[in-house]
């Protein structure tokens, strides 16, 4: 049985490597341990997919629900977790400290704060206010007894603002306050993803997984990258056979999605124990 201090330490060696890593998210405990013994060496949770398994769009979740969720998955296996904390449930510094210190209480030995506001009108912090956030998440994790990878995202890309320099200047000065690990999720060409590594000096979170975005791990690796994850791409990969055969059955009453899947009911069970 790992503590929270060796998964802790593990997953800051993960991101001192020569090469990237893939982080995979798993939505729910099932998934989890699937990913565990497929032989991930680390697990990232997803706000998106656990939103979308409990019925709930991406940001309707709660505080509260999403640590008891993030808990679960801490549970489920031996393999350090990172959890995608939102915006920490809240806009004021002190409440992103809070989030902080109840994902540490949970197990996780890592999380992400990003800077968005989650209002259309409005979608992205004042930068003053996002550095002095992830500068309160900083602290809550430097305090810990236990190496904890506070993961700085800048949301840019994904609230409709493609601007790379506005982008690099916001993970410059997240850096400068102890953030661990930089993420900007959207960047999908090698030449943007490139530019940010080559200006901050700390290891960087790419997203993979979404149309436009089809480089390998291997390419990514070769420009500097440290960590691959997916965000909501596996939930929406095992989402798209369910509608095809969903609607089979609804519109045709045949069920040859179902019958041709290649997964067979005893493989399923075989991964987990009696």
């Amino acid at each position: 049985m790992q503590t929270q201090q060796s998964k802790g330490a593990a997953f800051r060696q993960l991101h001192e490597r020569q090469t990237a890593f893939i982080i995979p998210n798993p939505w729910d405990v099932g998934t989890a341990k699937v990913l565990a013994q497929l032989g991930f060496e680390a697990l990232a949770t997803t706000s998106a997919g656990f939103a979308f398994s409990i019925g709930k769009r991406d940001g309707a979740v709660g505080r509260d629900k999403m640590i008891a969720h993030v808990r679960e998955i801490v549970d489920a296996t031996d393999l350090p977790v990172s959890a995608d904390l939102e915006n920490g449930f809240g806009d004021d510094p002190q409440t992103v400290a809070g989030t902080i210190q109840l994902a540490a209480a949970a197990g996780l030995v890592g999380g992400s704060i990003e800077d968005s506001t989650q209002r259309k009108d409005d979608p992205i912090y004042e930068q003053q206010l996002a550095v002095d956030r992830v500068r309160a998440a900083v602290e809550v994790a430097r305090s810990l007894p236990f190496p904890f990878m506070l993961t700085a995202r800048c949301e840019n890309y994904l609230v409709g603002r493609p601007d790379l320099t506005a982008t690099i200047k916001r993970l410059e000065a997240y850096q400068e306050v102890g953030a661990d690990v930089l993420y900007a999720p959207g960047l999908s060409s090698k030449e943007d993803i490139a530019a940010v590594v080559r200006s901050v000096d700390r290891p960087v979170n790419v997203l993979m997984g979404f149309r436009g975005a089809d480089l390998s791990l291997e390419e990514l690796s070769a420009i500097g990258v440290r960590r691959v994850s997916i965000g909501s791409g596996l939930y929406r990969a095992a989402f798209g056979p369910l509608l095809r055969a969903a609607r089979e059955m609804r519109e045709h009453g045949t069920f040859s999605a179902i019958a041709d899947e290649p997964v067979s009911f005893r493989d399923i069970s075989a991964m987990f124990p009696p």
